[in-house]
């Protein structure tokens, strides 16, 4: 039996593709192809993803008056492969001065002590061109240290927690509770030769056991990071570091003091386009 998917177009005014894909990936969908003023959104035939939790995300940022509207086109579609499709749109990434991202398929002359990281994203967020992934990384460019054991909250590829290893942790541990993640961050530890070194997992924050870690790192959304905060806090060590985005920019001072309340200290922030990163230490 062929396999077919749903195909949702989705439009807004303004039209801002981080911002909606951003709380698009909040649902079980497959992936995100995105055009000159739309997005595609896929997802399987049996899944539980509609019309109706699609506009239920979209209102949320209508709410907060980031979009003043949004329009939403459902179909059903025969199944190709329209990964590869999209790959034709992932390109290489400077992340900084040092760090580059770049899917297996593009050819890049590394220059002299630049760290290359090689991203196939296969649907899965974290293709190091959205501004909350940089952000990260520039983060961890600047507080990772030798022996670092890292925790990488919803992993997506595993970008974050390859970024780590390559920048000098001895460990991580990369976690996401969707299967298509962890079969993707799998395959791109494998291309970076560091599997060895990142235990990749399928499971929930709540599942890990381990604590005292160095510093935690989480790119995802605003209310997940604050339903995490305690969790987080209590697997960082003492004068442990966390590092979070995912966040928009009008979200610093709500962050900060939330986070506070958790025995979490604010260290810096930095900003990329309408995104921020956020740096804490344990207390």
């Amino acid at each position: 039996m062929e396999k077919h998917f749903k195909r949702f177009k989705v439009e807004a005014k303004p039209f801002n593709a981080d911002l909606i894909s951003s709380i698009i990936w909040e649902l079980e969908i497959d992936g995100i192809n995105e055009e000159d003023n739309y997005l595609f959104v896929f997802a399987s035939e049996n899944s539980m993803v509609n019309k109706t939790n699609l506009s239920d995300q979209l209102n949320k940022l209508k709410k907060e008056k980031l979009i003043e509207n949004f329009k939403i086109k459902e179909e059903l579609i025969q199944n190709k492969n329209w990964n590869e499709e999209w790959e034709k749109t992932i390109n290489v990434v400077k992340v900084s001065d040092r760090i580059v991202i770049k899917p297996s398929f593009r050819e890049y002359k590394k220059k002299k002590n630049e760290i290359i990281i090689t991203i196939d994203p296969k649907m899965s967020f974290g293709t190091g061109e959205h501004a909350t992934t940089k952000l990260v990384i520039q983060m961890l460019e600047k507080h990772i240290k030798t022996g670092d054991k890292i925790l990488d909250v919803g992993s997506g590829t595993g970008i974050l927690a390859i970024a780590a290893v390559k920048l000098g942790a001895d460990s991580a541990i990369a976690i996401d509770n969707d299967d298509w993640c962890f079969e993707n961050c799998i395959e791109n530890g494998k291309l970076n030769n560091v599997e060895d070194k990142i235990d990749i997992r399928n499971c929930e924050l709540s599942q890990v056991k381990e604590k005292d870690f160095s510093v935690v790192i989480s790119n995802i959304q605003k209310n997940v990071l604050k339903d995490l905060a305690i969790e987080f806090k209590r697997r960082i060590n003492e004068k442990g570091t966390l590092i979070l985005s995912g966040l928009l920019v009008n979200d610093k001072q709500e962050m900060i003091e939330y986070y506070s309340t958790y025995g979490l200290d604010f260290l810096e922030s930095k900003q990329l386009e309408e995104w921020i990163s956020l740096v804490f230490t344990s207390n």
